[in-house]
């Protein structure tokens, strides 16, 4: 099932048993009766909590906001954890150091994308992936027949700390022992608060930014948060629902599971073929990938006069061409963007085509490539710390 952010959702929405998923730890902090929540991994997280998502936008962009987010780690662990591992994701492990993270996908036998995430090293023979959006942890179990591992949840909630200010507040809630000689995707148990905690340079933002993950029962959840928000102040660092978070992930060009990529859709299809090891003899899925169309079908969509929401249709001289998966407003553009999923491989970038939205209006957009800027992405690797 698709895990739609737009606008159209915050006002779309049902009453449910709150005791069918997870709670998040640090809700007291941050709950209001105005709260909008989706479900993710099979735990409740803010979509939208009646903020002015422009100022919290740029509030990302210019300093820090701090986001709760239901992304799920699971732990494989045991002698044969990394065959296990080059089994069902798509990358060789074997040659990860400890303390990196790795992004990568599981596929089907089909070659669909069945799960992306990014997978840690914390020891020899113990990973943590972090997933997104499906029952992965039910996936592995199914496929863990013939292997020495452990599949089990460490019941780590994940906050992200993004934007420019990231660093510094990072630097003050460790006491100093995080700064800027830890890279991008690098990570490492640090005290913060008095706390032992993993943490991630890595996020879901395109912006510079941390992931902080917690310890289950041992962590003190609500003592985190509050030491988190004092770094931060000085910094002007926020709280914001996912909202934010949503938009600026749909420029930085990261593709949402489900949404703009699920099990009919390859990783090439998806443009992400950068990240299948076909050397990598084992992993589910290979087999269909060898001989698979190694040609995109998702690229990007810009409009000046509309925003594009999901399930618009792409037209090209009247026929449609494609659809567009999920669409946002861009503020640093000045234009709606989305993903635009085309039904077949073809020249489409650099082409101008008429976005058909779901209420039947028309208009004129333009096909491009993603991200939809910060191509190179210097930005999250802090190589470009300019603020707009």
């Amino acid at each position: 099932m698709a895990n739609f952010q737009e606008e159209k959702d915050f006002e779309n929405t049902i009453t449910i048993s709150a005791r069918r998923f997870e709670e998040s730890p640090f809700i007291e902090r941050h709950d209001t009766s105005k709260m909008v929540r989706g479900i993710y991994a099979g735990r409740f997280f803010a979509v939208y909590n009646e903020e002015d998502f422009l100022a919290k936008y740029w509030t990302l962009r210019r300093k820090a906001l701090i986001f709760d987010v239901p992304e799920k780690p699971v732990e494989i662990s045991g002698p044969d954890a990394v065959p296990f591992l080059e089994k069902v994701l798509t990358r060789k492990v074997s040659t990860m150091t400890e303390g990196r993270g790795y992004y990568a996908l599981a596929c089907t036998p089909q070659g669909g994308i069945f799960m992306d995430g990014v997978v840690f090293k914390l020891a020899p023979d113990r990973f943590w992936y972090v997933q997104a959006d499906g029952p992965f942890e039910t996936w592995l179990m199914a496929h863990s027949g013939g292997f020495d591992v452990e599949i089990s949840d460490p019941n780590s909630r994940v906050l992200q700390i993004q934007g420019p200010a990231s660093f510094d507040i990072m630097k003050a809630a460790s006491a100093g022992k995080i700064d800027e000689n830890m890279k991008y995707f690098r990570s490492g148990y640090f005290d913060l608060g008095g706390q032992s905690l993993y943490v991630s340079r890595s996020g879901f933002t395109n912006e510079l930014g941390f992931e902080i993950y917690c310890g289950g029962a041992s962590t003190d959840h609500l003592a985190l948060w509050d030491h988190l928000m004092q770094a931060g102040a000085p910094f002007g660092m926020e709280f914001s629902s996912t909202r934010a978070l949503t938009i600026r992930r749909i420029e930085g060009g990261i593709l949402g599971n489900t949404t703009d990529m699920d099990t009919t859709m390859t990783p090439f299809e998806a443009g992400l073929g950068s990240f299948v090891d076909l050397e990598n003899e084992s992993f589910i899925g290979r087999d269909a990938l060898i001989n698979a169309d190694k040609r995109p079908l998702l690229k990007g969509l810009t409009c000046a006069t509309a925003t594009p929401s999901s399930g618009s249709r792409i037209l090209d001289e009247g026929t449609e061409v494609g659809q567009i998966t999920a669409g946002v407003p861009s503020p640093t553009l000045g234009l709606g963007i989305g993903y635009a999923r085309f039904h077949a491989p073809g020249e489409w970038v650099g082409r101008k085509m008429t976005l058909q939205l779901p209420d039947g209006s028309l208009h004129d957009c333009d096909i491009v490539e993603t991200p939809f800027y910060d191509r190179d992405h210097r930005i999250v690797r802090g190589l470009d710390r300019t603020i707009p």
